[in-house]
């Protein structure tokens, strides 16, 4: 008698499963080729829109000073030249590679501070059991809601007092604590698994040893977002140098681009060209950092 096989099984003697066998995708239709074309055009649509402004910078800067000011503007220099950038790094009385340098010690050792005092914050908030934990945590983020302009007058009296007018100090530690930074990392370390941490505590770790080779290594996503996070708002920031920065040589880009800005009402060209210079550490910083960005966002639990 002829026994017939398990089409399950496939006729195998152990009684496991076969392999299902592999699908061929199944071929778009004109209708699906066409939904994709038009999704794919709007896509590029809008990212021209969104790339128009650094465009249309990038070119100006090129331009000579009468093109730039020409109406109606044009997108293609005429004729094609680098003297704007040329007057702007040579003209005497505008340091741009001065600011510039002064603008990357201050956002780097800004962005720094902001990790480390953010990062020892979080932990304790996020781990930690101890009486007055939530009502310290609800008075951190309440105060992202206080207006900074409200601080600038007080601020301005401490580093006075301090005697770090006119110095990169008054720019880097002033706003070195940051309210969003230990609510951002605080998210971040809820995320990730207790059970870590209690494995390295049976192994005899304290939670100094656990902070320092456990959280922090898997908190790198997030770690890198909030040091981009406040590099640029340290580049960008131009109200607080104003005020506490006075010469020339220590001056950072932002503000003394306003100043360049004052000395040369109608010269866009060099106005953009120190703007094309004050935007490629950031994206590069961007390009660089941008998976960690994305990963850190998704796994602290905050929404754009």
């Amino acid at each position: 008698m002829t026994t017939t096989a398990d089409p399950q099984t496939d006729g195998r003697s152990d009684g496991t499963p076969a392999p299902r066998p592999l699908t061929a995708t199944r071929p778009r239709t004109p209708r699906q080729r066409w939904a994709r074309a038009i999704q794919y055009v709007l896509l590029g649509i809008l990212a021209l829109i969104y790339l128009s402004p650094i465009l249309f910078m990038l070119s100006t800067s090129f331009k000579t000073g009468a093109d730039a000011a020409g109406i109606p503007p044009s997108w293609i220099p005429n004729p094609f030249t680098t003297q704007a950038y040329g007057s702007i790094l040579t003209a005497e009385g505008t340091p741009v590679l001065r600011w510039f340098a002064n603008s990357m010690i201050a956002a780097a050792l800004h962005s720094l501070l902001v990790v480390v005092t953010a990062a020892l914050a979080a932990y304790p908030l996020a781990r930690m059991r101890f009486r007055g934990r939530g009502v310290v945590f609800a008075i951190v983020v309440a105060t992202i809601l206080i207006p900074p302009v409200i601080l600038v007058i007080p601020n301005y009296l401490i580093v006075s007092g301090l005697g770090w007018l006119n110095t990169l100090v008054a720019i880097i530690v002033p706003t070195a604590a940051s309210a969003f930074g230990v609510f951002f990392l605080r998210q971040f370390f809820l995320s990730l698994p207790v059970e870590l941490e209690e494995a390295a505590l049976i192994d005899g770790a304290n939670r100094w040893e656990i902070f320092l080779r456990v959280i922090l290594p898997l908190s790198r996503p997030a770690l890198a977002t909030l040091a981009l996070l406040a590099f640029l708002t340290n580049w960008n920031d131009f109200l607080w140098p104003v005020y506490v920065l006075f010469t020339a040589d220590v001056q950072t880009l932002p503000a003394g681009l306003a100043t360049l800005q004052s000395a040369n009402a109608v010269r866009y060209d060099l106005l953009m060209a120190g703007a094309v210079i004050a935007s490629i550490p950031v994206l590069a910083l961007f390009v660089f950092l941008q998976r960690f960005i994305i990963e850190g966002v998704s796994r602290s639990g905050l929404k754009g």
